[in-house]
C-alpha cells in the first residue's frame, strides 16, 4: 500500500501553483492531530502494510522538525517496511541541521526538491523564496548529509525564458547529478498569479516551437547525461526511478491523507476536500468524497497513465482488465496510429507513445480514449 501525505503548508504561494496550501501555522498541531486521526480510522482493515511514504505538498519541509517527528511517530510506520520514503522540500528550508534530522530520526532516504530555475530573475517572477546560489548549497548540503537519492524539479516555458537559459539551468542540475530528475512544461491554472498576469497581458506565453525546442534538448541532454526518460516529465539514473509515484501511473492502490489528498482503492477514487479548517473541525474524519468511476472512466484512466511512461500498455492486459471487446477496439484505434508511427509497438508487444510525441501526448490520447 502506497501512503501519501499533503503538508497543506507553504511560507508563500508560487505564482504557478495551484495546490492547496495555506500560511496558516499556527494550525500546523492541529492538522496533525487530524492527519493521525485519519490515518488510525482508515488503516483499520488494511490487509497488506505501507510500503511507501510520500510526504508532498505545500512544503513539508515548513514544518518543525519537532512537528513532523510527531506526525511520523503517529503514523507508527517505524517498523514498516518500507520500499521509499521520500519528503518535498524547498531550499531555503534545507539546511546542514535539517538534513541531520531527517537522517538520524525519520525513515526518509530520499528527497524531492524543488528547484525550479537556476535564473534568478525567473525564479523572482515565478515567486520562489530562493536564488539560484541557495539551490546549489541546499543540494550540497544534502549531499554532505548523506542523503543518496534525491529528485530536483524543473520548469520550462516559463515567461521570458529563452534556450539560453533553459540550457543553462538543465546544464546546472544534470552537473550536481541528483539521481532523479522531473522537468514540467509551465502550466497556465484558473487562479494562479501567473494565469492573472498573462490575461492581463503582464507576460507572454512561450510559443510552441521554443517549447518542442526546450523538449528536445531536455531528452538529448538527459540521455547523454545517463538518464532513462521513464514518464513525460520524469528521469531517473539506473535503478532510481521513483517508486511512489509510479503507482500513480501502474493503477495501485494508495491512500491519500489530508487537506486536498486523493485515495484509490483499485475500483473507487476519493478525494479530502480543499478545507484545512473543516478537515481540523471533523479531525479528520469523515471528509472524503467518493467518486464512482464507469468502466470506460477506468479504461481512459489507464490509458492516459500508461501511455505517458515509457513502459506503455499492452493488449493482454487491456483485455484482462476490461474485456475482449474494448481490447479489440483499442487494437482497431491503434493500428493507424501505429503506421504512421504515432504509436510503437515493442517486441514484447506493449505499445508505447514514441518519445519525440510525448509532448503532444494528448492529440493521440483523443483517438484513442472511450467517449
Amino acid at each position: 500500500m502506497k501512503l501519501y501525505v499533503h503538508i497543506p503548508f507553504c511560507h508563500s504561494k508560487c505564482a504557478y501553483c495551484d495546490f492547496y496550501s495555506t500560511p496558516r501555522r499556527e494550525w500546523m498541531e492541529a492538522f496533525v492531530d487530524a492527519a493521525v486521526n485519519e490515518w488510525n480510522l482508515r488503516s483499520e482493515g488494511l490487509t497488506e502494510p505501507v510500503d511507501t511514504l510520500y510526504l508532498g505538498g505545500g512544503t513539508p519541509s515548513s514544518l518543525p522538525t519537532a512537528t513532523l517527528d510527531r506526525l511520523l511517530k503517529g503514523l507508527r510506520l517505524d517498523h514498516a517496511p518500507l520500499r521509499e520514503a521520500t519528503i518535498e522540500a524547498n531550499p531555503e528550508d534545507v539546511t546542514p541541521e535539517w538534513v541531520s534530522f531527517i537522517r538520524e530520526y525519520t525513515p526518509f532516504r530520499r528527497v524531492s526538491m524543488g528547484i525550479q530555475s537556476f535564473s534568478d530573475s525567473e525564479l523572482s517572477l515565478i515567486g520562489r523564496r530562493h536564488d539560484s546560489r541557495r539551490a546549489v548549497e541546499a543540494f550540497r548540503s544534502l549531499r554532505e548529509g548523506g542523503i543518496d537519492n534525491i529528485s530536483c524539479d524543473l520548469i520550462y516555458g516559463l515567461p521570458g525564458q529563452d534556450m539560453e537559459s533553459w540550457m543553462r539551468s538543465l546544464s546546472t542540475l544534470i552537473d550536481l547529478r541528483p539521481e532523479h530528475i522531473s522537468a514540467y512544461l509551465l502550466s497556465y491554472e484558473q487562479g494562479t498569479r501567473l494565469s492573472a498576469m498573462l490575461q492581463r497581458g503582464k507576460i507572454t506565453e512561450a510559443d510552441e516551437d521554443l517549447i518542442e525546442t526546450m523538449y528536445g534538448h531536455l531528452c538529448k541532454a538527459t540521455a547523454s547525461a545517463g538518464y532513462r526518460h521513464y514518464e513525460i516529465s520524469n528521469f531517473a539514473l539506473p535503478g532510481r526511478e521513483a517508486i511512489h509515484n509510479s503507482s500513480y501511473w501502474d493503477g495501485s492502490p494508495y491512500i491519500g491523507l489530508g487537506p486536498g489528498a486523493h485515495s484509490w482503492d483499485g475500483h473507487t477514487r476519493s478525494f479530502n476536500p480543499s478545507d484545512l479548517k473543516n478537515y481540523i473541525t471533523l479531525n479528520g474524519a469523515d471528509t472524503g468524497v467518493r467518486e464512482e468511476e464507469s468502466r470506460d472512466s477506468l479504461f481512459n484512466d489507464m490509458l492516459i497513465t500508461r501511455l505517458r511512461t515509457a513502459r506503455g500498455v499492452n493488449i493482454q492486459e487491456i483485455t484482462e482488465s476490461f474485456g475482449k471487446e474494448i481490447a479489440d477496439e483499442f487494437s482497431s484505434q491503434a493500428e493507424p496510429l501505429i503506421k504512421t508511427g504515432m504509436l510503437n509497438v515493442s517486441e514484447t508487444g506493449f505499445i508505447t507513445i514514441p518519445e519525440n510525441h510525448w509532448l503532444t501526448s494528448n492529440s493521440i490520447l483523443l483517438e484513442l480514449i472511450r467517449v
